[in-house]
């Protein structure tokens, strides 16, 4: 039977100015798509950038390829040029007004000269309702002219205003610089709209900053000494509560009732900009309750109907699903490995096109123990507290993907995780916000964020949302001894990726396979990575993967070494008796050249123990 930890203790919260030259155009109100220009940039090619001034940079055609492409999502009816810094129109308002004049002209256009920008780049209007070849033809004229040094649409931004939220300044897991995952950013792009989330979980107790986006869910607890509603399984996945007495469950003291489900759904999709209460990641998604936890915990049997269910599976003597789920949240857990009768509801779940996430448990330990943390194909996460270190109580390990806020109620409360709840001790009482910490706080986090993915791009797969978390994430602000996966899950680079205005859906891997040995207490050895092919500097978020066979990984110190010889700590030695090292680190390595040969170094410092790099990995 799989238990949750009992909750801790909640403490429900109290409440330029430029001047034209010409006479400027009529405003219009329509404007034209970027699209054509950002088509016609990436197919250019563009190698410097100068400025009106002294200065000329060197800007690689692919970056300026990547910033161009940045703007395909939004309007733009005026174009940004610049012009090399010996170029006369770089200095004079007058020969930029007229090389606007000639290049409309043999476009077939009226192009017009605005102003000088600050940076000493033009800014040219581009004439009424052109077409997308109208506009492709302009900017072809400009990267045909071997004075001009770029051409970018100018973009038309919007503000990003806080949520009206009563609440939201205390929810610093999605906005704060240091451990938030950056959540603000993302809602100008995706917010949730058209996923249905399924929570699996305790059920859902009514709560009004969430209920407008409930829909149908399910009860599946089977056992009605678990379910304690009366009866077993049915259509109504209200929670009545799982406190249980002193003596049961296997605890020597009693436990108030949770209310767990309710301030899971409520990170992921609580009701935002309603003037009360918390704001949720993915606050347009709805959230499906399926009921698997009661008085004790839940069993395999119904959680993995529950799986099968929300992903659209066909379970015998349960309705047909009419609110198909494209994410599962299951922020839930038990000692042993994945069973294969689980792993098998998750594999059929991700092949209908569902992104499953799980908690990666509240013990301190290697995930690799617990269930359904150590599945796979699901992206199992760890909690972090609010400095951007692994939470004390979280699991760890290779089996680890990501990294989410889980919180930190014992350096204090209000550095746990705020969400919805309900203020009975047993049955439902009056509806409430509290503070949770655990791995099954941080796992709702990524739950919303992949409904943000999947709301970005509907097309995407499972394992595309995956790797876009993972290789769009951040180096952990804090340490994580053991393994938190890819880094710290970032929002809004996240879906800026898979709209296609930012970010990476994908990394490029290189690997060494040959094994090197690690004498004992003896000198550092070394194995390389010849990284080819790169532009530009190594990402934030560099993720350097593990493979080493040992009899007593304590003694163990592991760098990676960047190709100008600085050196980065994976690892320091310690008392850590395990065999082995399986992970994979984040390394802020944003300050070194990519391309060149990267090293891992591994140094047995204490005597009596032997071992073997087998293999190891670097993702950009």
């Amino acid at each position: 039977m799989h238990r949750i930890a009992p909750p801790v203790p909640r403490c429900p919260e109290p409440a330029t100015k430029g001047t034209h030259l010409r006479t400027p155009r009529p405003a219009r109100r329509k404007l034209i798509s970027v699209a054509a220009i950002s088509a016609t940039l990436l197919a250019g090619t563009v190698t410097s950038l100068a400025l009106a001034g002294p200065a000329t940079a060197k800007v690689p055609a692919e970056q300026t390829a990547k910033s161009a492409a940045a703007a395909v999502s939004a309007p733009a009816e005026r174009l940004i040029v610049g012009y090399k810094s010996g170029a006369t129109e770089a200095r004079s308002n007058k020969a930029a007004s007229a090389d606007a004049e000639a290049k409309g002209k043999e476009a077939g256009e009226s192009l017009d000269f605005q102003r000088r920008l600050g940076t000493g780049a033009a800014l040219v209007d581009l004439g009424e309702q052109l077409s997308k070849a109208d506009v492709a033809d302009v900017v072809a004229e400009y990267q045909a002219d071997p004075q001009v040094a770029y051409v970018v649409p100018d973009r038309l931004n919007k503000p990003q205003a806080d949520p009206n939220d009563t609440e939201y300044s205390k929810q610093w897991d999605l906005f704060e610089t240091t451990a938030g995952m950056r959540v603000p950013g993302a809602w100008d792009t995706a917010t949730g709209s058209g996923v249905t989330v399924a929570v699996i979980d305790t059920g859902y107790v009514t709560h009004s900053d969430l209920a407008a986006n409930i829909v149908a869910g399910y009860d599946f607890i089977s056992d009605t000494a678990v379910a304690v509603d009366g009866n077993g399984r049915d259509s109504n996945p209200a929670d009545p509560g799982d406190w249980y007495a002193a003596g049961e469950c296997e605890q020597t003291t009693g436990s108030s009732s949770s209310w767990h489900g309710t301030h899971v759904a409520g990170t992921i999709a609580a009701v935002t900009n309603n003037s009360k209460g918390v704001a949720g990641i993915a606050y347009n998604a709805k959230i499906s309750p399926l009921r698997v936890l009661g008085k004790c915990g839940g069993y395999d049997s119904d959680i993995i109907d529950a799986i099968t269910w929300a992903s659209g599976g066909t379970v015998s003597g349960v309705p047909a699903n009419a609110n198909v789920a494209k994410v599962i949240n299951m922020s839930l857990g038990g000692g042993g490995a994945c069973t294969t009768a689980t792993q098998t509801a998750i594999n059929n779940a991700v092949g209908r096109g569902t992104t499953v996430v799980v908690a990666a448990g509240n013990s301190n330990a290697n995930a690799a123990n617990y269930s359904p943390a150590s599945c796979g194909n699901v992206i199992s996460v760890a909690a972090l507290n609010r400095t951007g270190a692994k939470a004390s109580y979280s699991n760890f390990g290779s089996v680890v993907d990501i990294a989410a806020p889980g919180g930190q109620t014992s350096t204090g409360t209000a550095n746990g995780i705020l969400s919805t709840l309900n203020s009975g001790t047993q049955g439902p009482g009056s509806e409430s916000y509290a503070y949770y910490q655990g791995t099954s706080m941080a796992a709702p986090h990524i739950a919303g964020l992949a409904a943000l993915a999947k709301s970005a791009n509907s097309a995407l797969t499972p394992a595309q949302i995956e790797s876009a978390i993972k290789t769009n994430s951040r180096a952990l602000p804090g340490a994580c001894s053991g393994g938190c996966g890819a880094g710290l899950a970032d929002a809004a680079k996240t879906v800026q990726a898979v709209s296609g205005s930012g970010g990476s859906t994908g990394g490029t891997t290189f690997t060494s396979t040959t094994a090197v040995s690690i004498p004992d207490a003896g000198s550092a050895v070394e194995s390389s990575i010849a990284v080819t092919g790169r532009t530009g500097n190594a990402p934030s978020a560099l993720q350097v993967g593990v493979d080493i066979t040992h009899t007593y990984r304590g003694d163990l110190v592991i760098d990676l070494v960047a190709p100008d010889g600085t050196a980065y700590r994976l690892k320091s030695s310690g008392s850590d008796s395990a065999d082995n090292v399986n992970a994979t680190y984040t390394v802020d390595a944003s300050s070194e050249t990519a391309n060149g040969t990267w090293k891992l170094r591994v140094q047995d410092v204490a005597s009596a123990d032997t071992g073997t790099i087998n293999s190891w990995k670097l993702t950009f």
